[in-house]
C-alpha cells in the first residue's frame, strides 16, 4: 500500500466481473471521513485493475479536494476493507479528471440528503 501517481510504465490489467463486484461492495465500507458517505457512492473510484505482476489490485480513485488531510485514514480503512479479498493494493491517485459533485451515486445523494447536505 503506497501513494502513487499514475504510472505509465505498467499497465493495470482487467479484473473479472464477479471479483469487481465483490471489491466495490467491500470499498462500499469506507467511508469518506469528512462527508460520511462510502467512497464509492460518493464517485471516488474511477477503475478496478491488477497490476502487471497480477499480484495486487490498482485502485484508481481521486478525493474531493487533493489537499485532503486525510489520506492516511482513508488508506487504512481501504486495507482493512479489502482484508482478506486481496493479498495486496496500492492506490493510484487519479487527479484528472478532477471529482465533481456529478460522481455522486443516486444512493450516495440519498445517504447525503440523510446526513443533511441539500444535493
Amino acid at each position: 500500500m503506497s501513494d502513487e501517481t499514475t504510472d505509465t510504465t505498467t499497465a493495470p490489467k482487467s479484473i473479472d466481473p464477479e471479483f469487481r463486484e465483490q471489491a466495490t461492495e467491500a470499498l462500499k465500507n469506507v467511508s469518506d471521513p469528512e462527508l460520511g458517505v462510502n467512497i464509492v457512492d460518493l464517485g471516488l473510484i474511477y477503475d478496478l485493475a491488477y497490476d502487471e505482476e497480477h499480484d495486487a489490485l490498482v485502485i484508481s480513485m481521486t478525493l474531493t479536494s487533493a489537499g485532503c488531510p486525510l489520506t492516511d485514514v482513508i488508506e487504512n480503512d481501504i486495507a482493512e476493507a479489502l482484508d482478506g479479498l486481496v493479498a495486496a493494493f496500492r492506490i493510484n491517485w487519479v487527479w484528472m479528471p478532477p471529482w465533481t459533485p456529478e460522481r455522486i451515486t443516486d444512493d450516495g445523494r440519498d445517504m447525503m440528503r440523510a446526513l443533511g447536505f441539500a444535493i
